[in-house]
């Protein structure tokens, strides 16, 4: 990652983010020409709009932006990213600011801005520099920035390149980086180690499945335990999905790319905390080996689960993942996953629900949602619609049918296989942006992980 943020800069150019009625009395304070240049552009103050002045040399003395009324800003987030992309290389500096904008927060969207995938073609991000604003963490922003945009790559990476080998070397490159260790359960060692559902799901792949077991941390802190769904790729299994809603599939690991980044943000601010990240990672393809609906199989926990739906397969391999996460007992376990369409259809693309039955957790990630800009919205663990997971002829349904309230039984369906964990939280995530918007860039997206590192930090606070 190329850093657009400097600590000082001795030639930087002043940009003042101005409210709509600020502009009057900045106007008045600037030069006759400037007016007049303020005037003839017609620049109102309005948000994202900008507009740079000219010096008397002919050289650019001062850039504006428009950060307009309260009640447009609350459409988007990171709105001083847009500048960022519009300016020439060069060192900016924010010289005036309204007692609404938050200069840290519009760090990181300036750094976020730099990020372009550019692994397959070339393409270019915002190459401005921002000195970093008085009372921000430069170190802490590019901490979070590193995690957010190793989240985006993930992703944006096609299943050709991003399987579970991949997956796993990503892991294995993050462990080393910050002296964790890193156990791998691969193939059929899966079943020897009493991981039958993880084994299930990737076994029809060429590619082999596998559960990566990353810790870091003194085991006397705080044990957080953080478990991301890593479906590199998923034709839906027998249950075969249409071309139209394979296109996306290569995000399908977003749970996990989301939870890699997070755990890169913990480790790199070095927070007291003994981190366990734990990613089933599997490919569901179609092949002689494939499971099929109406097969029934054991879990790690013992609970038997009928087969409905093989493209519901992100909640088997997670079931696996999160029995073992809670055999010891952490103090806050948080489930990543791009796991239902239910959620899009309930929430759209930009605010992914999360599920809990901790009161204090649901407050604390609803407040650090807004604070840190990183939309979440709660949804329940609905007692009402436990049956439905229940079919009869096994403890548990992948699938139910009916085709109502599937990101709620689907977390009711996760929650089976927690019960130690002091405090538990399941996020039902899209993973992807599907148009540019400052500072995202169409393709991966990281989403709730910087709310979940401010809430981690509260608790060990």
């Amino acid at each position: 990652m190329i850093s657009l943020l400097i600590s000082d800069s001795d030639h930087a150019t002043d940009i003042h983010i101005l409210e709509p009625d600020a502009v009057d009395a900045f106007r008045a304070g600037r030069s006759a020409a400037e007016q007049a240049w303020i005037d003839a552009n017609g620049f109102s103050g309005d948000l994202g709009k900008s507009l740079a002045l000219p010096g008397p040399d002919g050289d650019m003395s001062c850039v504006l932006f428009g950060w307009g009324t309260e009640k447009v800003r609350a459409r988007d987030r990171f709105h001083l990213a847009a500048l960022a992309g519009r300016l020439a290389e060069g060192d900016y500096r924010i010289a005036t600011a309204p007692a609404s904008c938050n200069p840290a927060q519009e760090a990181l969207g300036w750094q976020l801005s730099g990020y372009a995938f550019d692994r397959y073609a070339k393409r270019k991000g915002t190459t401005a520099r921002l000195v970093v604003p008085e009372g921000a963490d430069l170190g802490r922003i590019e901490a979070i920035a590193v995690g957010a945009l190793t989240t985006q790559r993930l992703i944006d990476t096609p299943a050709n390149d991003m399987g579970p080998q991949e997956l796993e070397d990503a892991v294995t490159e993050l462990a080393s980086a910050h002296g964790a260790t890193l156990d791998v359960t691969r193939g059929d060692a899966l079943l020897e180690q009493n991981f039958p559902l993880i084994h299930t799901v990737g076994r029809a792949s060429t590619r082999p499945p596998r559960l990566l077991d990353l810790t870091w941390g003194d085991a006397a802190h705080l044990k957080v335990t953080l478990v991301g769904k890593g479906v590199c790729f998923d034709t839906g299994g027998l249950n075969l999905k249409p071309g139209a809603s394979m296109g996306l599939m290569k995000k399908d690991m977003g749970g996990a790319a989301n939870a890699i980044g997070l755990a890169s943000m913990v480790m790199a601010l070095k927070l007291p905390v003994r981190l366990r990240l734990l990613i089933p990672a599997v490919e569901n393809a179609v092949s002689g080996g494939a499971f099929r609906p109406g097969d029934i199989f054991t879990s790690r926990k013992g609970l038997t689960v009928e087969i409905n739906n093989t493209d519901a397969e992100g909640r088997l391999v997670l079931a696996d993942a999160l029995a073992l996460a809670d055999e010891e007992t952490p103090d806050l376990m948080l489930c990543m996953a791009t796991l239902t369409g239910a959620a899009r259809v309930a929430l759209g693309p930009e605010l992914p629900p999360f599920f809990t039955d901790d009161e204090a957790l649901a407050g604390a990630l609803s407040t650090a949602a807004t604070t840190e800009a990183d939309p979440l919205w709660r949804m329940p663990f609905w007692p009402g619609y436990e049956g439905q997971i229940e079919p009869g002829i096994a403890d548990l349904d992948n699938a139910p049918s009916g085709g109502m309230a599937g990101a709620i039984t689907a977390a009711l369906f996760l929650r089976r296989f927690v019960e130690n964990a002091a405090s538990f939280a399941h996020f039902d995530l899209y993973g992807w942006t599907p148009a540019a918007k400052p500072a995202r860039p169409k393709g991966g997206a990281h989403q709730g992980i910087r709310a979940m590192l401010r809430v981690i930090e509260e608790r060990i606070a």
